[in-house]
């Protein structure tokens, strides 16, 4: 994966009077913002300029922001935080599931949104500082290179689901509730309305092979949260 730009963030909104307000608060924090006001400029504009996160608008002219997002999603991992003036759970689903990591709900508060980033900053560690592997039978975690490997086969996993795996795997063996998820990821409560950690579990129970209906691999009990179980990759 290329090296991406440190702080710089690509903002996808219609709304050029808010883009223009976020730019200018997220660059007093740091930050070096494109903003562009069109979904079928964003790609060109993401190739371009090379950013480090995406915010992106889920309504827009041109193309929808989910359109967009699983254009990106397609050859980056990554964080794609998405803005949705929609409050309804599918909305963020949906967005979710064409690859989004986080989603911040308008009217945006910029503080809001600056902490959503930051805490997208602070999983995105350089390789060379990071070490250690976890390893279950087959399955390989290995976050010096951000890679999972399912005996020969390398799995591709964004930030949030390499995260959550990663998260799940260190505590194996232990229930973790999905407050304690969001709680680590996230740094909010789980509202009782949350769906976002189902939704990254679905995906990674795809993509290692687990059942959904009757998972093994990571198990769900039931009223109380999400079990990773460390024998399940044994040959």
């Amino acid at each position: 994966m290329e090296n991406l730009g440190v702080g710089k963030v690509l903002l996808v909104e219609d709304d050029e009077r808010l883009a223009a307000l976020i730019a200018h608060f997220l660059t007093q924090h740091g930050f070096e913002v494109r903003a562009v006001h069109r979904g079928d400029v964003a790609l060109a504009a993401f190739l371009e300029f090379k950013p480090r996160v995406v915010v992106l608008d889920l309504m827009l002219p041109g193309q929808s922001g989910l359109h967009v997002c699983r254009e990106i999603r397609a050859i980056s991992d990554i964080p794609i935080v998405i803005l949705t003036a929609k409050e309804d759970d599918l909305d963020h689903i949906l967005g979710l599931e064409s690859g989004a990591d986080d989603y911040v709900i308008k009217p945006i508060k910029p503080p809001v949104l600056l902490a959503r980033l930051r805490a997208l900053q602070r999983r995105q560690v350089p390789q060379d500082s990071v070490r250690g592997a976890l390893e279950f039978g087959r399955l390989v975690i290995d976050r010096s290179c951000r890679e999972v490997r399912l005996g020969a086969q390398v799995i591709d996993l964004t930030t949030m689901e390499f995260e959550l795996l990663w998260l799940l795997a260190s505590a194996a063996g232990t229930l973790l509730s999905r407050d304690d998820i969001l709680n680590r990821m996230r740094g909010i409560a789980f509202d009782g309305l949350n769906r976002s950690v189902d939704v990254y579990i679905s995906k990674l129970r795809g993509k290692l092979n687990d059942n959904p209906r009757e998972p093994v691999c990571i198990k769900t009990i039931w009223g109380k949260g999400y079990l990773f179980n460390p024998f399940a990759w044994e040959v």
